[in-house]
C-alpha cells in the first residue's frame, strides 16, 4: 500500500568537485560548475510545492561551495530539513556560518585508524574529522558519524563506537558500500557480516537501516518486481541545473529546469521516465542507499517493516519529531 504518492526527498548537488579521491567513487572525476543561489531560491519554492520535505546538499563535497551557508539558510526559511556529509577538510573553517543551519550533520569517517581512513579517502584528512566533532560540540551541534561498510572493515565498527562516538555522545550511521557504475567496491558482503551490522544497529547510538541488509540478502532491486521508487521519492538536480532521471547514478536523461521544475516534474515526459522506476536494465541489482532509503519510507511492505525500528530510534534520539509532523 502506498502512502506517499509525492516526492520527499531531493538530492541536490551544489557542485561534482570534490577535494577527496575516494576509491569507492567517481563523482570527484567529473568536471563540474557550482549551482547559482537563484537557481537554488526557485528550485526551493518549487520543491515545496511538490511536497519535498528533506533537501540533501550533496556533492562531491558541498562545503567547497562558498555560498552554502545561505544555500541552507534559504531552505530552513521555507521550512525544508537540511542535510549535508562532509569529509571534514572544510567544516572548521565554515563551522560557525553554518550553526544551526544543517538538521543532520554528516562527518564522513572510514576507520578508526587515521592511516587507513587517509588511504582510504586518498587525502590526508583524518584528523580535520577529530577536529570537526570537537568544534562542532562547541558549537551546540549534535553531528554523527557516517561509516562506509565493507566486508574487510566490519571489524572495525566496535573500535569507532567504543573510542570516538560514545565518548562524543554521536550517532554512529552505519552506510554498508553499495556498487554503481564501473565503480569496484570489492566482494560481496558475507551472510556473517550481514549480521554482524544487524546486530551492531540495535546497540546503543548506532543507525543502520536494518532494510539495506534485507534487500542485499533477496539480491537488490528486481524489475520484474521493483522495491525501488527513486523516480517518484526522490528529485535530483545538478550542478547544470537540470532535473536527473531517474536517479544520479543510472543517469539516463536530464532535463533544463529553466525556472520551472515544478511544471516540469509533472509533465508527461518526465512522469513516463518516473513510471519505469526500478524496472529499467540498470537497476536490476540496485542497492543504492540513498534511493532505497526514500523508497522503504512511502510504501508499507517487508522493507517498510525492517526500516521502521531504525527509523523511530534515530528520530527519538536525534529530537527531529516536530519536524517530521
Amino acid at each position: 500500500m502506498r502512502l506517499v504518492s509525492h516526492p520527499v526527498l531531493c538530492n541536490y548537488y551544489v557542485t561534482y568537485r570534490c577535494n577527496a579521491t575516494c576509491s569507492f567513487c567517481d563523482i570527484w572525476e567529473r568536471p563540474s560548475p557550482y549551482v547559482t543561489p537563484e537557481n537554488v531560491r526557485e528550485n526551493l519554492r518549487d520543491l515545496k510545492r511538490l511536497g519535498v520535505r528533506v533537501i540533501d546538499f550533496t556533492g562531491g563535497e558541498p562545503l567547497l561551495h562558498r555560498q552554502l551557508p545561505d544555500l541552507l539558510a534559504e531552505a530552513k526559511q521555507l521550512g525544508f530539513i537540511t542535510t549535508i556529509t562532509t569529509n571534514g577538510l572544510l567544516y572548521p573553517k565554515y563551522a560557525d556560518r553554518l550553526r544551526g543551519l544543517v538538521d543532520m550533520l554528516h562527518f564522513s569517517l572510514d576507520s578508526p585508524i587515521a592511516e587507513e581512513h587517509d588511504r582510504s579517502r586518498g587525502v590526508t584528512c583524518f584528523d580535520k574529522v577529530m577536529e570537526s566533532i570537537g568544534v562542532a560540540r562547541q558549537l551546540g551541534e549534535r553531528p554523527d558519524i557516517l561509516f562506509t561498510v565493507f566486508e574487510h572493515n566490519v571489524g572495525q565498527i566496535k573500535q569507532l563506537h567504543e573510542e570516538i562516538c560514545l565518548p562524543n555522545n554521536l550517532v554512529l550511521i552505519l552506510n554498508p558500500v553499495f556498487e554503481y557504475n564501473s565503480v569496484d567496491t570489492g566482494e560481496q558482503f558475507s551472510e556473517a557480516t550481514l549480521q554482524q551490522m544487524t546486530w551492531w544497529g540495535r546497540q546503543k547510538n548506532v543507525y543502520l537501516n536494518d532494510a539495506f541488509i534485507q534487500l542485499r540478502r533477496d539480491g537488490g532491486n528486481h524489475v520484474d518486481n521493483p522495491v525501488c521508487r527513486a523516480g517518484s521519492t526522490t528529485l535530483v538536480i545538478s550542478p547544470e541545473n537540470k532535473l536527473v532521471l531517474p536517479c544520479y547514478h543510472l543517469g539516463l536523461k536530464d532535463f533544463a529546469i529553466d525556472g520551472n521544475l515544478y511544471n516540469l516534474y509533472r509533465s508527461d515526459e518526465v512522469q513516463k521516465l518516473v513510471a519505469l522506476e526500478g524496472r529499467l536494465p540498470g537497476c536490476e541489482g540496485c542497492a543504492i542507499n540513498c534511493y532505497m532509503q526514500p523508497s522503504f519510507a512511502v510504501e508499507i511492505n517487508k522493507y517498510w517493516w525492517k526500516a521502521l525500528p531504525s527509523t523511530l530510534k534515530y528520530n527519538r534520539v536525534k529530537g527531529m519529531w516536530k519536524q517530521l509532523f
